[in-house]
């Protein structure tokens, strides 16, 4: 057949498949957009929207036929435009982008100090998620062992700064280490149940173990006050200065200074920062140590990671527990920033969004995941306005991610390690994740 006569029938094609994503979208949209319920004088009534429908079925249409006709012009070969943008990409990471690192760390010490006090407390925010992410990164993007109660050492590390703090009236800086190896102890606990496990029956497992942290929690009153949770948790001390307008020793009138509430908020943006930096490094460190290539091993091959004579158990255990302890140093810091804390902060929910942040930024890749952190933390901020489209706009964008990089943002790496000659040749360039 000819390129001429072929173009007739690849244009058909197109065209039949956009006219099928359109009747697919009117069907899903009729109801999510098309019709609204409204409060009307003796009940509810129903408010149509055909404009809203009809761009919406517009967009689906126009949007399915440029995917099919520009994008996809070979069904045997990767898109142009896909390849140029991975390409660039690579370039990118492998030339510039080294020196983006040391700027992005300089300009977040800068930020507190420029920044208004709801920008601050939004980083503050992404900042605790980059932290939480990154340890599960460990567990899932590093072991590959999918955890779907990581919520649970978030949750110890938090009861346990609460507890200790209120109860023995330990600071902040001597509970920290505290909390982070009682979730690190408990991580072990739930790892020894699950050695033999992976894949659906490992993520039904760590699910049901996060729901019944949060069940016991919700239900040991005498300890965790339930439902009512644990107030009065004390803040985090500057050398033993505190942050308030009145009383003695006050960081205001130790240093001469008119009171702030700005400083406190400051204060805490650097301890999550501080927090999160020497997550970032002890991460990395341990990726290129033995145990990190026995986790990176684990996560491609448990059977020819046996077979080279790698302690599998010990392995796994290692994994959660180091994971488990940075969640345990992100719950104190929630801890001591909220001033409150209760069960209902510790659902299942946020297991889904820190495993989210993880799988949408790429799997092994801490860039990946500070990137996913920022974009799906601080779009939940960007879309305020618009609530009742916030959660459609973003299930919306993490499903054209997942479509255009199924790997995550960050699919690709430098290699843990090189092997002879490999190092010049393969220094300065993106290695895809599975290749080498």
């Amino acid at each position: 057949m000819t390129e001429t006569a072929a173009r007739p029938n690849r244009f058909a094609a197109a065209l039949k498949e956009a006219l099928m994503a359109a009747l697919l979208a009117f069907v899903l949209a009729s109801f999510m957009l098309g019709v609204r319920t409204v409060d009307a004088p003796g009940g509810l009534s129903y408010h149509y929207r055909p404009g809203l429908l009809a761009a919406a079925v517009a967009f689906v249409f126009f949007g399915r036929l440029f995917l099919r006709l520009v994008w996809w012009k070979d069904e045997r070969s990767t898109p142009k435009l896909y390849s140029t943008l991975t390409e660039g990409m690579a370039k990118f990471t492998s030339g510039w982008g080294r020196f983006l690192a040391p700027a992005v760390i300089i300009g977040a010490f800068v930020l507190p100090f420029v920044a208004s006090r709801y920008v601050l407390d939004t980083s503050i925010l992404i900042l605790t998620y980059i932290l939480l992410g990154w340890g599960l990164n460990v567990v899932v993007g590093l072991a590959g062992l999918l955890d779907l109660g990581y919520v649970a050492f978030y949750a110890v590390g938090a009861y346990a700064y609460a507890l200790l703090s209120t109860h023995f009236g330990l600071s902040f800086w001597a509970v920290l280490p505290l909390a982070g190896l009682m979730a690190a102890t408990w991580g072990m606990i739930l790892g020894f149940p699950v050695l033999r496990l992976r894949g659906d029956y490992l993520a039904i497992v760590t699910l049901a173990f996060g729901e019944i942290i949060r069940v016991v929690l919700l239900n040991w009153y005498t300890v965790t006050k339930g439902p009512d949770g644990i107030s009065g948790i004390p803040r985090p001390t500057f050398f033993g200065l505190q942050f308030k307008r009145f009383g003695e020793h006050t960081f205001h009138q130790f240093f001469g200074i008119e009171y702030s509430s700005m400083h406190r908020i400051i204060f805490l943006y650097m301890i999550i920062l501080l927090l999160a930096l020497l997550t970032s490094y002890v991460t990395n460190r341990l990726r290129r140590l033995p145990v990190g290539r026995a986790w990176e091993a684990l996560r491609e091959d448990e059977i020819a990671c046996r077979a080279l004579g790698i302690n599998t158990t010990n392995t796994k255990l290692t994994a959660f527990a180091i994971g488990a302890f940075f969640g345990g140093l992100g719950g104190s810091f929630f801890a001591t920033r909220q001033g409150f804390i209760s069960p209902e902060s510790f659902t299942f929910i946020e297991s889904a969004i820190i495993l989210a942040i993880v799988v949408l930024g790429g799997m092994g890749s801490q860039i990946g995941v500070a990137i996913a952190a920022i974009v799906m933390i601080g779009g939940f901020e960007v879309f305020r306005e618009a609530a009742q489209y916030r959660m459609l706009i973003f299930g919306l964008l993490m499903v054209i991610i997942m479509v255009w990089k199924p790997r995550g943002l960050v699919s690709g790496r430098m290699p843990t390690i090189f092997l002879g000659s490999e190092r010049k040749q393969v220094s300065g360039d993106l290695v895809k994740e599975g290749e080498g």
